[in-house]
């Protein structure tokens, strides 16, 4: 068994040298012609907090600590920033239909109240991104307003998420 032990690891270390040439696509278009901030006003407190805690997940625009250019490290980044811009993409907001939109304006509050944004993982590295009870507060007053805005220029039915087909009439 011992034989095996040293050619598995210079097996293991050539795959991780190999690696480091295979590198993911960078997430660092600045295209802001769809950005939340062409439809909401974005006041500069509440843009400097989403620059730090939200953005590099949340955008087109990530920066890149210096381990993101270690494998399988920028891979694992790569497929987070994918998901965190699945979820929701500041920089793509105004292209989703307006029942969309408040209800991601509504997760972003459920997701403040209830800690589960900025991620543990990201604020565990990014400790800047860690956010206080009144930076929480700034982005919940500023989400509601978004809301609010939507409210009072849209009909109640087109802010409502439809999910699926209609029930059948009864």
């Amino acid at each position: 068994m011992k034989k095996y032990v040293k050619p598995f690891l210079w097996v293991l270390l050539a795959l991780l040298l190999l690696s480091q040439f295979i590198r993911p696509a960078r997430n660092q278009s600045n295209d802001q012609t769809h950005h939340i901030s062409t439809k909401f006003t974005v006041p500069d407190t509440v843009e400097s907090i989403l620059k730090v805690a939200c953005y590099d997940c949340h955008s087109n625009y990530t920066r890149y600590p210096w381990y993101a250019n270690v494998q399988p490290v920028a891979w694992w980044l790569a497929d987070h920033v994918n998901e965190g811009k699945r979820e929701l993409n500041f920089s793509s907001f105004t292209t989703r239909k307006i029942a969309v939109q408040n209800h991601k304006l509504e997760e972003i509050i459920e997701m403040i109240r209830e800690g589960e944004m900025p991620l543990s993982s990201f604020t565990w590295v990014h400790r800047d991104a860690i956010l206080s009870q009144g930076q929480k507060d700034l982005l919940i007053n500023w989400a509601q307003s978004g809301m609010d805005s939507l409210k009072a220029h849209y009909p109640a039915d087109s802010l409502v998420l439809r999910r699926g087909k209609p029930a059948p009439p009864k």
